[in-house]
């Protein structure tokens, strides 16, 4: 018998649990679902992952939640006859970082559980209490699994202990408060009850789970309804929605309507419906109350719409995502050295691109409403810098302002996002951190010895901490850990002083030359090596006095019949600080553009010509 095919006639026959997995980042929420998927045999190579993106696998982060499923016991074990009925577990793997808060918030309205993954040394971090927060405000009772017990640090009662007071602080009641804990090694595929048990496998996680989890509530005889809580794209298809069948059943072929939260009723025919076997999309004739599916054929289809079958069926409840912190503007490439890397270069190909990521990214706003530029929304510096990367893969040029926090106005009062930063630094390295913060107008919460480390949690403008990640690596060697959640907008705290240093700009075009470098290394930190083309109005490092400085990065020795005793001396250039886009989006200047295309990141003058620049000065000053 066929794995489709057995999925689909046992999908109308067994019970259906639907769970998402939560965590923070690098947790394990990946690790554990993909050794789900491999002793459940829905996979059979073990280089497959749940983290298929090829940013994701560069990273080592979950960017896009995504679905999965299994059966329990395995399909393997039940067409051998092992008498006992197969349960699918629909499974949700989300992502841990704050910046991709949209995908879990909205995960979460469509499944009846979570797994709550938390590192066993670690314990509990700011995503973990973000995630945590929404679960349990919708009622959801999770299951801890209590991870990476096999760390020569990990501390798993301590963590269970953490986890309990986090549960308590966020309002737990009395029965969420009684949850099941598990104690895993993902990596290893191995779980227990109990610290002390012998365990070779997930057995005791997916008997937890069908414990503990309660069956997909849905009366296939009411009217079918959907509520698509993702979205997919596909070039025949066109836009997919995916989401919970809370009642009824729905066949290909099949009339519905789509029904907006603004009142709006379109109708529309299903064309493909299709569940989830492993990383796979099985295509069948008909879906049932309680599954987890993605339906074709809808091409207006989004986040929270209901889709019903009967068009005076009342909306689903809708899903609320948080709004967005940051803005920057996206514009056509106009450096000199505009259109030689990449393919799309032109204004309508840019919209065009943003409008295709409005179908599924639903955390990013854009605002078309300006003739050269777009005004681009979203959650966060790592939010904006994916889109940015996934564009510079595809061909595009396009060169992005400076990221700018949103101001609201509440009751009358300017009011910006703030964020809670929660730090692990090496002691020695506390004070400087302390220094920082203060500066930028972080209010420190609490402070805390933890093993080697100190443990401070900070609350901050969101403005305050754009651009200090790479200050706290340098500052902490590299040793350090800094993790932020959005804790809402509170009244503006004034001015941040952030930037201590200045530009180092190209006054020339040309190839940059070792001669000129190993001067102007001594002014500042540069971002360009030798051999590089580089253009007027190009910045090519920053001065450490904090004021603009033109320089001539091409300039060469100049040559004589005189001979020096120095002249054999090799040039000791030193490294430079070679630019990201993370990098470039937190150490460019308001009056600065970064410049992306699919081989370069740049860093150049909104003004090219240093005659434009000091003219546009006095007009400020006057």
């Amino acid at each position: 018998m066929g794995g489709g095919l057995f999925v689909w006639i046992y999908s109308k026959f067994v019970e259906i649990r639907n769970i998402a997995i939560i965590a923070h980042v690098d947790h394990g929420k990946t690790r554990l679902t993909d050794a789900l998927m491999r002793q459940t045999g829905m996979v059979t190579d073990d280089s497959v992952s749940m983290d298929s993106n090829a940013l994701e696998q560069e990273r080592g982060i979950t960017i896009y939640s995504k679905n999965t499923s299994i059966f329990y016991p395995s399909a393997i074990r039940q067409a051998h006859g092992s008498g006992q009925a197969s349960t699918k577990i629909n499974i949700v793997d989300t992502p841990g970082h704050a910046d991709f808060g949209s995908e879990v918030e909205r995960v979460l309205r469509s499944i009846d559980s979570v797994l709550l993954v938390v590192d066993a040394q670690e314990g509990p971090m700011p995503q973990t209490k973000f995630v945590l927060k929404k679960s349990l405000a919708l009622g959801i009772k999770p299951i801890v699994v209590i991870n990476k017990i096999d760390k020569p640090a990990a501390r798993p009662e301590w963590t269970h202990e953490k986890v309990l007071e986090l549960f308590m602080d966020l309002g737990a009641n009395d029965e969420q408060l009684d949850f099941a804990t598990v104690y895993a090694i993902a990596k290893q595929g191995i779980a227990k009850l109990n610290l002390q048990d012998e365990s070779n496998d997930l057995t005791p996680l997916l008997e937890t789970i069908l414990a503990k989890v309660p069956p997909a509530k849905g009366d296939v005889s009411l009217p079918f309804a959907f509520q698509p809580f993702n979205l997919a794209y596909d070039n025949y298809l066109g836009r997919l929605g995916i989401g919970r069948v809370y009642q009824g059943t729905l066949k290909v072929a099949d009339k519905v309507f789509l029904k907006k939260s603004s009142g709006e009723i379109i109708p529309g025919n299903i064309t493909k419906l299709f569940t989830f076997e492993g990383l796979n999309r099985k295509e069948v004739p008909e879906v049932i109350a309680g599954d987890i599916v993605m339906i074709a054929g809808l091409p207006d289809i989004y986040i929270s719409d209901t889709v019903c079958i009967e068009k005076e069926q009342s909306l689903l409840p809708a899903i609320k995502v948080d709004e967005p912190t940051i803005s920057l503007n996206f514009l056509v490439n106009s450096s000199p050295f505009a259109g030689k890397e990449g393919k799309f270069v032109t204004n309508r190909q840019i919209r065009e691109r943003l409008e295709k990521e409005l179908e599924v990214n639903v955390g990013l706003k854009i605002d078309f409403s300006a003739v050269d530029y777009y005004k681009v929304f979203g959650r966060g510096e790592l939010h904006i810098a994916i889109l940015l990367e996934n564009m510079r893969r595809e061909g595009f040029e396009v060169q992005v302002s400076q990221p700018q926090v949103i101001l609201k106005e509440i009751d009358g009062v300017t009011n910006e996002p703030y964020e809670e930063v929660t730090i692990d630094s090496p002691q020695e390295s506390c004070g400087i951190i302390i220094e920082k913060m203060a500066k930028r107008k972080g209010q420190m919460k609490e402070m805390w010895p933890e093993q080697n480390h100190t443990r401070l949690v900070y609350e901050i403008p969101t403005r305050g901490l754009l651009g200090y990640r790479n200050e706290f690596v340098t500052d902490t060697r590299g040793e350090g850990i800094l993790c932020s959640e959005f804790v809402g907008f509170k009244p503006h705290a004034g001015e941040i002083i952030k930037r201590s240093v200045g530009s180092m700009i190209s006054g020339e075009i040309g190839t940059v030359l070792s001669y000129s470098l190993a001067n102007l290394q001594e002014r500042g930190v540069l971002y360009v090596g030798p051999n590089v083309e580089v253009y007027e109005g190009q910045v090519i490092g920053n001065t450490a006095k904090g004021q603009d400085m033109t320089v001539n990065p091409i300039k060469g020795k100049h040559l004589t019949n005189m001979r020096s005793s120095n002249s054999d001396i090799a040039i000791q250039l030193i490294p430079p600080m070679e630019l990201s886009l993370e990098r470039g989006l937190e150490v460019m200047a308001e009056d600065e553009y970064l410049e992306i295309t699919p081989k370069s990141v740049r860093l150049r003058k909104q003004i090219l010509t240093e005659t434009g620049r000091v003219q546009k000065g006095r007009k400020k000053s006057v």
